[in-house]
């Protein structure tokens, strides 16, 4: 299986709650919580491309678009 590679993350302001769930599962950090507890991408280029904030966002606020 050919390695996933990272075009963007898409986050929905509105629909973020800023339950900080995908912060917490995110493996590499690559996610953090802003001064309004919005969800905002901090470190893309360590982004793994596992998916794991999307899967676990429980209001569909992220996307990880990859190639």
């Amino acid at each position: 299986m050919a390695k996933l590679k990272l075009k963007e993350h898409i986050i929905n302001q509105e629909w973020c709650k800023g339950c900080g769930i995908c912060v917490h599962f995110c493996p590499k950090k690559v996610l953090a919580l802003d001064d309004n507890d919005k969800v905002m991408v901090v470190l893309p280029d360590d982004c793994i491309c596992c998916k794991m904030c999307e899967l676990r966002c429980p209001d569909l606020a992220i996307e990880v678009i990859t190639d």
